[in-house]
């Protein structure tokens, strides 16, 4: 019985928009095992894309009130579920996608054999054709980067979306504390993964990270650039999050790192140019590209491998002599960026060929969050 729910539950994840693909050997009903009791399992299944207060789950799951509000404030509490807790008004439980979900909010919940494996089912979980039709994240370019000439949207600009937001949260970048923790970290900041108005006060509520201001924020991005960590938002013009990512670490950019064409995959309107007559030869942007889309050549001249290069910038920010810039691609080159997450989720669940009702659902989710957390102001 155990053993089915678990599998039920894998099928009810994988029908969300990021998905929970089947093993040949079933390591993701061992990732779920170690994350869920069975009787968190059972409850879960009756958990939806709708926020909705406990009567409603308990009367799905045919629990008693008292003992559905407990188990679901416990799993909210534990990262495997939504949690939604105006000033006034009962609390709501909503479905989290495992990833970007439950494995992020499980940050403080890592060990050993969660870490060994979760990284036996990346190869299933992340699918290179899936993301490079509808990413959930992209890549925006560090400031430094940008020329003042250049025609740039506030969506691709980190300081004007961190500057459009009220409520900020800091977390630690699960990606550096798993690698970390396998003795193969890369010794940078940990502190850096940013959250923002709902998921901000979700991450709050469960005591993970902390609040922090916009200046604290912004001095968070400055850091990135100078650890050479690449700005990756959500693949959105209205965000909830920003990953600081390194090449070493993150599982998107060392997944995009082995296909042969990152820029395939890569969701970005910017993409570098050389200029190997002003190149000094001094090496700093090989050690900067995360994509290793640089290189020199036998006169100590920049090479770029245009087909590797995810737009993030941070090549040319240091460069000394001005031999690498940033343009920006060709309209027909340039991914659309949906109006916000809910959309990104639709066309997530369109991609994977699980558009359904739950996912129309979606639909509705935005505006009740949005007077949900006024009201918590």
């Amino acid at each position: 019985m155990a053993k089915d729910v678990f599998q039920k539950l894998a099928h009810h994840l994988d029908s969300l928009p990021g998905g929970f693909p089947p093993t040949k050997d079933g390591v993701e009903l061992k990732i779920l095992k170690k994350l869920f009791s069975p009787a968190q399992a059972e409850l879960a299944l009756h958990c939806t894309l709708i926020p909705e207060p406990a009567r409603v789950v308990a009367r799905r799951a045919k629990l008693p009130l008292d003992e559905a509000r407990t188990r679901l404030d416990e799993m909210v509490d534990q990262g495997l579920i939504l949690g939604i807790y105006p000033k006034q008004g009962e609390p709501l439980y909503m479905a989290a996608q495992y990833v970007i979900g439950i494995w992020e909010y499980n940050v403080n919940n890592l060990d050993e054999e969660l870490v060994g494996l979760m990284n036996a089912y990346i190869p299933t979980l992340f699918d290179p054709e899936i993301w490079k039709e509808a990413p959930q994240l992209r890549t925006i370019p560090v400031g430094k980067s940008i020329d003042a000439a250049h025609r740039i949207m506030p969506h691709e600009q980190a300081e004007e979306l961190i500057r459009r937001q009220k409520k900020l949260h800091v977390a630690p970048c699960i990606c550096r504390r798993e690698h970390t923790m396998v003795g193969k970290g890369c010794g940078k900041e940990e502190e850096t993964c940013l959250v923002f108005g709902a998921g901000a006060y979700y991450y709050e509520h469960r005591g993970v990270g902390r609040s922090i201001t916009q200046e604290e924020a912004l001095e968070i991005i400055k850091k990135a650039d100078e650890q050479g960590l690449v700005l990756q938002p959500s693949n959105a013009e209205k965000i909830i999050n920003i990953c600081c990512c390194c090449g070493d670490c993150c599982q998107v950019l060392k997944t995009l790192k082995r296909y042969p064409r990152p820029a395939e995959l890569a969701a970005t309107p910017f993409v570098a140019e050389a200029q190997p007559e002003e190149c000094i030869g001094c090496g700093v942007c090989l050690e900067r590209c995360q994509m290793d889309a640089l290189s020199l050549d036998d006169e100590e001249k920049v090479v770029l491998a245009v087909e590797r290069c995810i737009g993030c910038g941070l090549c040319v920010s240091t460069c000394p002599s001005g031999a690498l810039t940033l343009e920006r691609k060709p309209e027909d080159e340039q991914k659309t960026v949906p109006a916000n997450v809910k959309e990104m989720g639709m066309g997530l669940a369109r991609a994977r060929g699980k558009l359904s009702g739950g996912q129309v659902a979606m639909m509705g989710i935005k505006s009740k969050l949005d007077r949900l957390l006024a009201a918590k102001k």
